[in-house]
């Protein structure tokens, strides 16, 4: 063993002891770094030594300032996974040999191959179609990327549409530009038709240049905002001059609940846009996972509202969200490869070429980077190992957990399950509750501090939010090493201790 060998050795070993939360005999990791952990950090930057030294500092000072994250099953706030022991294995791989998958070189390494057969492999998870009807996919950061590669598809979707119309049926809106393409097209405005889009949306439709203000929130009702009001979509794409890119939340990031109702909403959304030339998009970032839950009555409603995704013309979801592959990791689909190639070509760049046949698009052309990372593999690799079934299991116990959560929640004299309308007149059914869980305590004087009461129990991690102009408090359940029973179990003690707490403390005053 070289020197080189055993240092790699040595420190990967320290690495795993500073991460490992499997000493049971251990008190349970905290989900966030003490004041006094932070401080060391903090007072240690920078620092400059040899290979050796540089290793007792990140590990020393840095790791311990580090959050929770994946160390944790109970850190909720946000829709953030933790890494499976095999994608850790694979990143490792990654970071190993290096390799930048831009360009399909199949006599010279197997990369692209495994990317693509891990983006088949989901599709057939997600039970989204062929590969054939999903030929536009690819690899990226994670949701955001994905939005904005499927705004960028929908712009060149719908002036490409329109251009047609017009009689410039050989011009692209990306060899035009916006401007050129609108004029052309007799296009004043495109507008992004939305309900509680991701705050990922507008960011988006900026970059691709459509503008933030094009995103317009068209919400069912006060009690369902979440939910799209397809008659208002309907008026919209009606509009002269003006064309659509429908973006659908699934779901949505407070509640977790899905723009359509299922199969018929997607279905009349499918034919507006095949008559006004609108484009659909899904944000299913997390909220698409619903589709690989167990066939089963306990996940019915969730199946139902998942439905129909199928339709949609593009489609992103997030590997480090739910599929528990380290950050960073997205995926994008879509069924038109020459919209997105048109977007994405590197046109003119002979070295970049590739002359395979098999039908495998060279990554740097159907996606934002020209580097890329690797990042297919520890997807590839959780998609092997769990499979159809061992995945389903694991998003099961995901949705029991928040479904635990929200009883606990419901079934307490303090505090208050949102949305208001949750389950039958009795608050007995949380059919529709997926792994977010959002809440607030019923006394505002708790509800103000009750994020940070939480957190500072150092047991749990949650995040604050607002719902209707209110403080509250969002539980987002993602990560693999979660205990369904333990874990409700604490939550309820510790809701049930913050608010004795805070009474006493009142009474004292």
């Amino acid at each position: 063993m070289t020197v080189r060998d055993e240092f790699m050795q040595h420190t990967y070993s320290r690495i795993r002891d500073a991460v490992s939360s499997n000493d049971k005999n251990a008190a349970p990791p905290s989900t966030l770094p003490q004041p006094s952990q932070l401080g060391r950090a903090r007072a240690s930057l920078p620092r400059s030594d040899d290979d050796r030294a540089t290793v007792e500092h990140l590990l020393g000072d840095i790791a311990p300032a580090l959050n929770g994250q994946n160390r944790s099953g109970r850190y909720w706030g946000f829709v953030t996974g933790a890494v499976l022991p095999v994608a850790e294995v694979a990143d490792n791989m990654v970071s190993a040999f290096d390799q930048n998958v831009q360009v399909h070189l199949p006599h010279q390494t197997i990369a692209t191959e495994v990317e693509d057969a891990a983006l088949k492999m989901l599709l057939d998870i997600l039970r989204l179609g062929t590969a054939e009807e999903w030929a536009g996919r690819t690899f990226t950061t994670g949701a955001t990327a994905s939005n904005i590669l499927g705004l960028a598809c929908g712009r060149e979707g719908v002036l490409t549409h329109r251009l047609s119309t017009a009689g410039f049926k050989e011009k692209t809106a990306s060899e035009l530009g916006i401007l050129s393409a609108c004029m052309r097209a007799g296009v004043r405005e495109i507008r992004v038709l939305t309900s509680m889009g991701h705050s990922s949306l507008s960011k988006a439709a900026s970059i691709v240049g459509l503008g933030s203000a094009t995103v317009h929130e068209l919400p069912h009702s006060v009690d369902e905002p979440w939910r799209l009001d397809l008659d208002a979509v309907q008026r919209e794409l009606q509009r002269e001059g003006v064309a659509c890119i429908i973006a659908l939340s699934a779901g949505e990031v407070n509640t977790g609940r899905s723009a359509t109702r299922g199969l018929e909403d997607m279905r009349r959304l499918r034919q507006l846009a095949d008559q006004y030339g609108a484009w659909i998009h899904v944000d299913g970032a997390f909220g698409i996972f619903a589709r690989a839950l167990p066939d089963t009555d306990e996940f019915s409603r969730l199946h139902q509202t998942a439905a129909g995704l199928e339709l949609a013309d593009s489609i992103t979801v997030d590997g480090h969200k739910l599929l528990n592959v380290p950050y960073d990791c997205g995926l994008f689909y879509t069924r038109q490869v020459s919209v997105l190639t048109s977007v994405c070509q590197n046109p003119n760049a002979a070295y970049l070429s590739s002359s395979a046949s098999d039908g495998i698009q060279s990554p740097l052309n159907v996606g934002l980077e020209n580097s890329r990372r690797f990042r297919a593999l520890p997807a590839y690799a959780v998609l092997i190992s769990e499979g159809r079934e061992g995945l389903a299991h694991m998003f099961a116990r995901m949705v029991r957990l928040a479904r635990g959560i929200a009883a606990v929640v419901r079934d307490s004299p303090d505090y208050l399950l949102l949305p208001d309308n949750q389950g039958d007149e009795h608050g007995a059914e949380l059919g529709d509750t997926h792994i977010c869980v959002l809440f607030r305590a019923k006394e505002d004087s708790l509800n103000d501090v009750l994020v940070e009461a939480i957190n500072a129990t150092g047991a749990w991690y949650v995040s604050s939010t607002k719902w209707k102009g209110q403080k509250a408090v969002r539980v987002a359940v993602a990560n693999w090493r979660i205990n369904v029973t333990e874990d409700q179990e604490l939550v309820g003690r510790s809701l049930a201790s913050i608010a004795q707490e805070h009474k006493t403390s009142r009474s004292h005053v």
